[in-house]
Parts: C-alpha cells; sequence; structure tokens
C-alpha cells in the first residue's frame, strides 16, 4: 500500500516545558500554526506520564485531523499506537527502526534522526520514510546534542544519500531555525540539482512565538523562496521539454523564453505527435489564445496523452470569458483530463471556476481583493486538484493548501503581447523538471520571470516595450545562469507572503 505523499515544509516539533511554551494552551499554539501553514506535527514529550501523553496527543490529533496535517508522536511509539496517530519519529538512541516498524505495521510513517552520512544511509536502507538531520545551529530545546554540523554538514549528507541511491527520500533539518535564517538554511544546504531538503523542522519559533499563526506564515513564505533555486537548477541539469500548443503571435517568443530559463522547446499544435512528444519527460502547455473546433480536439487529444505519461500540463485560458465558444472550450477541457497548473488573469480564473464575467479581449481588469482573489485561487485549486496561478498586479498562488502572493514584476510585461502567455511557458519548464513540489515549481517560474523583467526594465539600453523585450530575455538568462552557479542574490528582490484564507463558511 501506498503512503499518502507528505509535505514536509513546514515541521512543528513541540516544547512543553515552561521556558518554551510559557502559561499557553500547547493545542491552541499547535492549531493556530496549522491554521498558518504548518504542514506536519510532531509531539515531542520525554517527561510526562504516559497517561498525560496519551491525552494530550489525542487531543492534538483532534487539532491536525481537522488540517489534514499528520501528527506524529517523538520516540513513544505505545502513544502513537494507543492515540492512532500517523506515526512515529524515533532518534539514534531511541527504539530501533526495526521494532518500531514491526509494532505499527507498514502503513505508518517512521522518521529518523540523523547526524552523519552513515546515519542517514542506514536508516533509509532500513526504509525510513524521511530523515531529520542536524542539528544545524545550537539551540536551548535540545541539550543532547552530539554534534553541531551546520549547513555545510546537512549539504554533506544530502550529497551521500544522493550518491547511495536515496536520493528520493524526504529530508528535513532542524536545530536553531526560524524566520531570520530558515530561506538561507534551505539554500546553504542545498545539494541540488542531486538532492535537497524538503522542509525545516522547528520548536521555538513557532511553540514560543507571541502569534503563532502569523509565524507560521512566515516560515512558508521563507520555505517557499529557500527551494525556488532548486526548481531553477533542475531545469538548467535536465532541460527539459516545453511544448507548446499556443497561438500563433507568441510561438516565436515563447520558443525564447523557454530557452532563456533552460528547456528545450517545441512549438506543436498537432495533437497525433503529442504521444511521443509526452513520453520525453516534458511538460505540455495548452493555450487558448487561438480557439478552432480542430484546435480545440487537439489540445483535448493532447491533455490525455500527457496526462497517461504523468507529465505536468499547464492550461492557459487565454480569454476564457470572450465569447460562448471559449467558456465551452473550458468546460471541454476541464472534462477532458487534469491539469497541473491554471493559470489566468482575474476574470479568466473567474470563468473557469464557473462564474459568468463579461469579458473583452484577453486584458484584465481587477475587481476583486488580494483576500477575495485569495479566496477564488484556493477553492479552484480544491476544486480541480491544480495549482492555480491568479497573475495581476498581486500575483496570487494556491494549491488549495498553501495560498501566496507574490508582488514581482513590471508593468512594461503589460505593455507587449504574449507575455502571460510565455509566462505559462517558464512555468511549465519547472513544473517539467521539479516534480516534487507543483506549487514551488510554479513561484520559481513565476519570481524568475518577474524578477528577470524588473532587471531588464531598469538597464540604460530600454527605452520602452520594444527594447524591453531583447533586455528581458537577456536578464531571464542570466537569472538562470546565475542560479546554476550557485548566486541566488537576485532572490533578495524576490516579495514572497503567505496569505491566510478564511475557510468558506467562516
Amino acid at each position: 500500500m501506498l503512503k499518502k505523499k507528505i509535505d514536509y515544509g513546514v515541521y512543528l516539533v513541540t516544547d512543553s516545558t515552561p521556558a518554551i511554551l510559557g502559561d499557553k494552551d500547547l493545542t491552541g499554539v499547535v492549531e493556530a500554526a496549522l491554521r498558518g501553514g504548518v504542514t506536519v506535527v510532531q509531539y515531542r514529550d520525554k517527561h510526562s506520564d504516559r497517561e498525560t501523553a496519551v491525552e494530550t496527543a489525542r487531543a492534538l490529533h483532534r487539532v491536525t485531523k481537522r488540517y489534514g496535517v499528520p501528527l506524529l508522536v517523538n520516540d513513544r511509539v505505545d502513544v502513537a499506537m494507543e492515540v492512532g496517530c500517523e506515526g512515529v519519529h524515533i532518534g539514534q538512541e531511541d527504539i530501533s527502526y526495526q521494532e518500531a516498524r514491526k509494532m505499527l505495521g507498514p502503513d505508518k510513517i517512521i522518521g529518523v534522526t540523523a547526524s552523519s552520512i552513515q546515519e542517514a544511509v542506514k536508516a533509509c536502507e532500513a526504509g525510513a520514510d524521511y530523515l531529520g538531520l542536524g542539528t544545524v545551529y545550537a539551540t536551548p530545546t535540545k541539550k543532547d546534542t552530539k554534534s553541531i554540523i551546520g549547513t555545510a554538514g546537512i549539504r554533506a549528507i544530502l550529497l551521500g544519500l544522493s550518491a547511495a541511491g536515496h536520493g528520493s527520500v524526504p529530508a528535513v533539518c532542524i536545530g536553531g531555525i526560524n524566520g531570520s535564517n530558515a530561506a538561507s538554511v534551505l539554500i546553504e544546504s542545498s545539494a541540488a540539482p542531486e538532492k535537497s531538503l524538503d522542509g525545516i523542522a522547528v520548536v521555538s519559533a513557532l511553540v514560543a512565538a507571541e502569534d503563532p499563526a502569523a509565524a507560521a506564515r512566515d516560515l512558508l513564505a521563507k520555505v517557499v523562496t529557500g527551494r525556488i533555486p532548486n526548481a531553477i537548477k533542475a531545469v538548467a541539469a535536465t532541460t527539459p521539454l516545453s511544448h507548446n500548443m499556443t497561438n500563433l503571435v507568441v510561438q516565436n517568443f515563447a520558443a525564447n523564453v523557454a530557452l532563456a530559463v533552460g528547456a528545450s522547446p517545441i512549438m506543436a499544435n498537432y495533437a497525433e505527435e503529442a504521444a511521443d512528444l509526452a513520453k520525453l519527460g516534458g511538460s505540455l502547455v495548452i493555450n487558448m489564445g487561438t480557439v478552432t473546433p480542430e484546435g480545440l480536439k487537439n489540445h483535448v487529444q493532447a491533455l490525455q496523452a500527457y496526462n497517461a505519461a504523468g507529465g505536468p500540463v499547464v492550461l492557459d485560458p487565454v480569454g476564457a470569458g470572450a465569447t460562448s465558444i471559449r467558456r465551452n472550450a473550458v468546460k471541454t477541457l476541464l472534462s477532458s483530463g487534469r491539469f497541473t497548473v491554471i493559470k489566468g488573469n482575474e476574470r479568466e480564473i473567474q470563468t473557469v471556476y464557473g462564474a459568468s464575467v463579461a469579458q473583452r479581449g484577453v486584458d484584465s481588469a481587477s475587481s476583486l481583493t488580494v483576500p477575495q482573489r485569495a479566496s477564488l485561487a484556493r477553492s479552484l485549486a480544491r476544486r480541480t486538484g491544480a495549482v492555480v496561478l491568479l497573475t495581476g498586479k498581486t500575483d496570487v498562488v494556491s494549491d488549495g493548501v498553501r495560498t501566496l502572493r507574490v508582488d514581482n514584476g513590471h508593468e512594461l510585461l503589460g505593455r507587449v503581447t504574449g507575455t502571460g502567455c510565455t509566462l505559462g511557458t517558464a512555468v511549465s519548464a519547472m513544473t517539467a523538471a521539479f516534480r516534487g513540489d507543483p506549487l514551488i515549481a510554479t513561484v520559481a517560474g513565476m519570481v524568475l520571470f518577474e524578477v528577470a523583467a524588473e532587471r531588464a526594465a531598469v538597464r540604460d539600453d530600454v527605452r520602452g516595450p520594444g527594447t524591453f523585450v531583447p533586455a528581458f530575455i537577456d536578464e531571464l538568462s542570466a537569472v538562470r545562469r546565475e542560479t546554476a552557479e550557485g548566486d541566488v542574490a537576485w532572490l533578495g528582490k524576490a516579495k514572497i507572503e503567505a496569505l491566510e484564507v478564511e475557510e468558506e463558511g467562516e
């Protein structure tokens, strides 16, 4: 039986000691942190008696289940078994992996702490579902650390895992991590494209926070930011195919953007080629800029070919609300297969969602507030299972759980035909090469695209839209090259913020 894929991005480890928790209620702190974006909770309590530990774990599990987030118990397998939570985390001095697995059965999650390559490889060979690596920095919440290994130590372990054939095992790091260093820890530890961290584990940064929800949102944004270089490096390392079924106006521009970000473009609107192209490991962009009966038939056939091959598909419903023909085309596409990303402006996304919106051409006019746009994006993501990218002055992206805003870009992008379409091409490259997390891939493509635009716009040789386009392509290529070489200073310009979105009915 395959276990459900777990998002280890923001991993909360609890601490009930007065020095960290203070007089706050642990369950209340955990719930607030979950509301802010925590993706895994580990209940760690080495000192309470069994009855108290079981009572606390049950209370925590009631909360984590409401948010669809796994609860793991540190070391105390008997407590996890009685509560029926999703698994355990064990250290090197705790119960052995083999014994824990025998007690818990095949379907529970078992994570293992490792502070060296040898420990990490041994845990993976035993069957660990994920690794907790560290300690990164000294921390008052864990006194028994054998060694402080820093980000260089984390990176060495990740490289060792890759060399030993265990690069697919998720890994988080722990020890002194907070909002001020989370992104840099992820960047400095990365051994990408061979292997990178899947998230960070924190204790005090959330348990001791005055506002755990706000602190969790901040950490989520930092984790997303810190993982962006991994997606861009993956494209540079693999040169994935970007198969664009797009309108004639932007084909040349889209091909140049694909090359600039490190992908291999093909502009092929004839669906009979799709089955063979889908086997090459790339991604598909379906752009509705030109809608014809024959074109729609080709789109459906290509969509189904990429779905069958497991390849990512980006839908760009250009002008979706402009005519009944386009609205019906959207319905046909949505009922014909699965999309990895749906990208559009406010009115296009409203149309995809099912709203009846009058639209003129492909221009976007914003009428919703950012919270309303966030709610729309998240709702559509939950309905379709796709990452939704709602573009505008403030971009919103959501996978139905994590919802973020990005405030990069430049007005010159709106003065050139096809920039929205070619953003879909950039996103397709990222989703093709970085398949483990389509939301990270989507944000990576968007931030790369928009920061490159900002850099191009201020160049001395740019005097307007005509000179902007070649400068923009140059900067896309430059940012990609810098990132591949390990220079991510440009990422300091990224403006990413995690959003709190109210549940429907609240």
